[in-house]
């Protein structure tokens, strides 16, 4: 296996190489990773849980993902954003998520954030969108060591969601975010699910 190019798995699909061979990195990238996410609940709750993710492995967050889910109510903001002690005690003690005060609390306020977003600028979905002029943006990497950990359009959206109160929103972390939800395709040339 090499670190930089393609791989080719035993299906003979070429993936990139940050997927390995574990069954739910592969499928998530082969059908969900750089897929263009429109829906606004839906690009709220990835954008969560790459904020959950900071420094941990990807691999973690995917496999509590379903607990993350039931914990947070779905991810409806209207709900988080009425979240109290109660509610924030009860997502400490669950072994279903990961377990960080600070992350659970930024849920709550980001939470609220997307709701201001939505009274003062319309839809959340078209609101992130607009960073990359609606389209998503596509890289020709041959190589993961040539695809950058954060772009302007990263930091653009990253310091207009902190001004909404969002946190855990940090330049890098909005790059990922975008990557996952196919406002960049970051997939490298040659790889099978690249889709620009």
């Amino acid at each position: 296996m090499r670190e930089t190019g393609l791989i080719v798995h035993d299906d003979g699909k070429a993936r990139c190489p940050w997927c390995g061979t574990l069954p739910e990195y592969m499928a998530y990238h082969d059908d969900e990773w750089g897929v263009p996410e429109r829906d606004s609940r839906a690009l709220f709750e990835k954008l969560i849980l790459d904020g959950f993710q900071a420094g941990l492995a990807w691999i973690t967050i995917l496999r509590k993902r379903d607990g993350f889910r039931r914990r947070f109510e779905g991810f409806e903001p209207a709900t988080l954003a009425r979240w109290g002690e109660a509610e924030i005690a009860g997502a400490l003690a669950d072994p279903g998520i990961v377990r960080h005060r600070g992350k659970i609390e930024a849920t709550i306020g980001n939470a609220r954030g997307y709701l201001d977003i939505e009274a003062r600028e319309g839809d959340f979905s078209r609101f992130l969108w607009s960073f990359v002029k609606d389209r998503p943006i596509v890289n020709t990497w041959t190589s993961i060591s040539q695809a950058p950990t954060s772009s302007p359009e990263a930091e653009a959206m990253s310091k207009a969601l902190r001004q909404f109160g969002f946190r855990f929103v940090g330049p890098t972390i909005v790059y990922a975010f975008m990557q996952a939800v196919g406002m960049v395709d970051d997939h490298l040339a040659g790889c099978h699910a690249k889709r620009g």
